[in-house]
């Protein structure tokens, strides 16, 4: 799998993305579902739900399609 480069974080804006978020990430960008993720890693769905949504708004996307086009493309994403 490719590395996935998250930003560095803003400990003042509290939006650093966490080790747990990085991890429901990197199975989205490995097209799971939210369900499957959260069998791999031993969490609940609403859980792994909240972290995916946590994760997208601090990596500033609406979307998993998003994401992944923003990681295809390179592209670093400006505020909201």
């Amino acid at each position: 799998m490719a590395v996935i480069a998250f930003p560095a974080p803003d400990l003042r804006s509290g939006l650093a993305v966490t080790a747990a978020e990085q991890e429901v990430v990197r199975g989205v960008l490995s097209g799971l579902t939210n369900a499957e993720i959260a069998r791999q890693r031993h969490r609940s769905v609403r859980t792994v739900a909240n972290q995916v949504a946590a994760a997208l708004r601090k990596l500033r996307v609406g979307s998993r399609a998003e994401l992944l086009a923003a990681l295809i493309a390179g592209v670093d994403r400006p505020p909201r």
